[in-house]
């Protein structure tokens, strides 16, 4: 069974008015797994699309959605996938991947048919594509780490970027991961925006009594939502997009765009943040 729901783009004067339930409707994804089900939400941000599959027993198809209009959804994008649970398997493109926990699987435009199956609880992730690439399994071990913050700032992180200029060439997806460091709360701080690309987070490996204060809105004009594990937010291209958590935690990023430059972006130190 698959679900979709559609977020339309919202404008920033917009967003200044909104109480903490429509910032929640417009910007949160919550209940994105669920058992036996591909649950997605496509947004009118670079068209961007994010989701969960969890095949549970029995394997779950991602075939054809209303919402692309075209007669199967990889026809015109490419996606990439994040295992977040346990063994599972990926098939498409007459191809079967088998993902362990933490890896990423990238299929280009004209994939077909994708289906999961296994034990895995798949993050989906997708933009329109301009051109097929190859598909391409990343594991955890062929990542490209990088290492930043301190434990006198609260923020020392591990970055894993998978879907990436460094790894390997999509058109305009880009992905990976950041992984705090024991005793480290914040995540992406000094905070950035990048008006030529939106960003989506999710964040996953929280206790379910846990929460992140995730900061977003214009840097003069912030906004807050508090996050559970599992959720993501959407970042539109003149939000910021920072967070802090109680206990660990990982997020995923992902971003489209007119780019796929990882460090085009413009940095908002805290004492400029309002």
């Amino acid at each position: 069974m698959t679900h979709v729901e559609t977020r339309h783009a919202i404008h920033p004067e917009h967003a200044k008015a909104m109480d903490t339930a429509a910032l929640r409707q417009h910007f949160l994804a919550e209940g994105l797994f669920a058992d036996g089900e591909i649950r997605l939400v496509y947004t009118h941000y670079d068209r961007f699309v994010v989701g969960g599959a969890v095949p549970g027993d029995k394997s779950l198809t991602l075939d054809q959605i209303e919402e692309t209009k075209t007669p199967n959804f990889l026809d015109r994008r490419e996606m990439g996938i994040v295992n977040i649970g346990g063994p599972g398997r990926v098939e498409a493109a007459g191809q079967g991947w088998d993902m362990a926990y933490g890896d990423v699987l990238y299929l280009g435009m004209g994939s077909g048919p994708v289906t999961f199956s296994g034990k895995g609880r798949f993050y989906i992730t997708s933009a329109p594509a301009h051109r097929e690439l190859p598909c391409r399994l990343v594991t955890v071990s062929e990542a490209k780490e990088v290492r930043l913050g301190a434990v006198e700032t609260s923020n020392k992180r591990t970055i894993r970027q998978f879907i990436h200029p460094l790894v390997m060439e999509s058109c305009q997806l880009v992905l990976g991961y950041t992984t705090l460091e024991d005793g480290s709360v914040w995540n992406t701080m000094p905070a950035h925006v990048h008006d030529r690309r939106m960003e989506a987070y999710l964040y996953h490996g929280m206790e379910p009594e846990s929460r992140v204060l995730h900061l977003m809105g214009e840097p003069q004009e912030t906004r807050h939502l508090f996050v559970a594990n599992e959720q993501a937010v959407i970042s539109p291209t003149w939000s910021i997009h920072s967070g802090a958590g109680i206990g660990g935690y990982t997020f995923i990023w992902a971003m489209a765009g007119d780019n796929v430059d990882y460090t085009d972006m413009d940095f908002i130190q805290p004492e400029d943040l309002r």
